[in-house]
């Protein structure tokens, strides 16, 4: 499928979409993109699409971008996840050690330049794997940042050249927590710490009652985003 037909498939299917279930989506995009995979950050809404797609098509591609600064909590649910749904998450690592990083931009990058650690240990690995797939599922939401108010269920990804589906993007965080429960899936145990969202451990604290849900993330900057959505 070249670049014009599928821009003319995403404009006639956007539309039919809206309205269609997250399974009806992703049933959808398994079935007209083989190529596809999904990028897991073994959060609340990803792991409730690792959920589905094993219900679903089982054998498409999982991945996650290793930052080597997750919480140990993360890296216990990948390993549970694995254990429970019999899957191998693909590994998706930046091309310089953590080492390598202090030695070139000095000690803490995410302190003194976040928006680079993110381009060094996401954004270039992500680059990187998406480059061998044609399509990628992901789980944002729309009310969880207005930089993501506009996603669509499905639309083309014109920062990495592919097509990206957003299953549960008219979810909302009860939505979630709904289908988790009804469905007994295995969560990252930090969301009943008080982190409703969670990265790197050197960028995100806790979120007290209040706050905005992703205020805990690169806390004190203006940074809301690590460059992996638009």
């Amino acid at each position: 499928m070249n670049l014009f037909e599928k821009e003319a498939l995403i404009k006639q299917k956007a539309e039919e979409l809206e309205t269609a279930t997250p399974q009806e989506i992703i049933k959808f995009a398994v079935e007209t993109f083989p190529n596809i995979t999904f990028a897991c950050s073994f959060g609340a809404e990803d792991v409730v699409l690792v959920d589905m797609l094993q219900k679903i098509s089982p054998k498409t591609d999982i991945f996650y971008l290793d930052t080597d600064f997750h919480f140990k909590e993360t890296y216990e649910t990948r390993d549970k996840m694995a254990e429970l749904y019999n899957l191998s998450f693909v590994e998706v690592k930046p091309l310089i050690t953590p080492e390598e990083q202090a030695a070139q931009y000095g000690e803490e990058l995410w302190k003194s330049n976040a928006n680079q650690c993110c381009d060094i240990r996401k954004v270039q690995p992500l680059t990187q794997i998406l480059s061998k797939y044609e399509a990628w599922i992901t789980g944002i939401r729309r009310d969880q940042a207005p930089t993501r108010a506009n996603a669509k269920k499905i639309e083309y990804d014109t920062k990495f050249g592919l097509v990206k589906f957003n299953p549960i993007a008219n979810w909302s965080s009860e939505d979630v927590w709904d289908y988790i429960r009804t469905n007994n899936v295995y969560y990252n145990p930090l969301h009943d710490n008080h982190y409703p969202s969670i990265g790197c451990e050197h960028c995100t604290r806790q979120v007290m009652p209040g706050e905005d849900p992703r205020a805990g993330r690169w806390s004190g900057q203006e940074k809301t985003e690590c460059g992996l959505h638009k």
